[in-house]
């Protein structure tokens, strides 16, 4: 299996604070790669800095073996670098096919000005962009929500139709900023089921998500920040056995002798 991504030193200061520190990280094609930490570990920093938002101070991006390191956001998107993000980002006054028909305009071919007077190519084209975004729709459950607006739907379906609009653009990698976030117990259990879904449809992931059981059943490895620099990564086994990810997520011992009870692994750490 070949890497899709690959992160070498990457660092982002602001001011006199590193949000992200002398960071490597490897992504495998068509894998679930979590990335997880206390709040302040900096991972949407991270996100950023792969998806264009943000300009490393210092370090590498290479994507499917070329350094992208340097390259603005939109055009990260155009080689197929696709993300959604903590909160949301709808068009609430439009329906819910609109909202992924705007995800299909970076892969329009026909000129602006034939679109502009509707020309038979035109039309065609947008006919064929539609039809994609309504399959998009269909294979995650959202397929009998097409005219609704999007600010009626419940907030697990517009995380829903985040992932739908990020689809729309063909990422060969989606970066998920907390997914799951705000959903209820079958709300979680339907995404994590379609995240499964993108993933076997050959769409490699990053996930960050403070659901630790979402992540452990979603990833096949798992990386962990604290304070900007990785400080454990592995199989999900191995994170959560490791004393470090715990102590990042619960505290150390306190100064009076008092313990963390030895059987708390992370797979009960949320949001610390």
């Amino acid at each position: 299996m070949g890497l899709m991504l690959q992160a070498e030193g990457l660092t982002k200061w602001f001011g006199g604070v590193s949000a992200v520190n002398n960071v490597a990280l490897d992504v495998k094609e068509a894998e679930i790669l979590g990335l997880i930490g206390p709040n302040g570990a900096g991972k949407s920093t991270l996100l950023n800095l792969i998806s264009g938002l943000y300009a490393p101070s210092s370090g590498t991006i290479r994507f499917q073996g070329k350094d992208i390191t340097h390259l603005p956001a939109h055009q990260k998107t155009a080689i197929g670098i696709g993300r959604i993000f903590q909160s949301s980002n709808l068009f609430m006054s439009l329906s819910v096919l609109e909202n992924v028909f705007v995800g299909c305009h970076l892969h329009y071919r026909t000129a602006r000005w034939k679109r502009f007077l509707r020309l038979p190519s035109a039309r065609s084209e947008e006919a064929e962009l539609r039809a994609r975004a309504s399959g998009i729709l269909d294979m995650m459950g959202l397929g009998a929500a097409k005219a609704e607006l999007a600010r009626n739907l419940p907030h697990g379906h517009q995380r829903i139709l985040s992932i739908c609009i990020a689809l729309a653009t063909r990422p060969k990698l989606l970066l998920l900023d907390e997914p799951v976030t705000g959903m209820n117990p079958t709300e979680t259990q339907t995404t994590t089921n379609l995240i499964r879904k993108v993933r076997d449809n050959g769409t490699t992931i990053i996930l960050v998500e403070h659901d630790m059981k979402t992540v452990m059943r979603l990833c096949e490895r798992i990386v962990v920040l604290n304070y900007g620099e990785v400080i454990a990564r592995g199989v999900p086994e191995e994170i959560r056995q490791n004393k470090e990810v715990i102590e990042a997520y619960l505290g150390k011992e306190d100064e009076e002798g008092g313990k963390e009870d030895e059987e708390v692994d992370a797979t009960r750490c949320t949001s610390a």
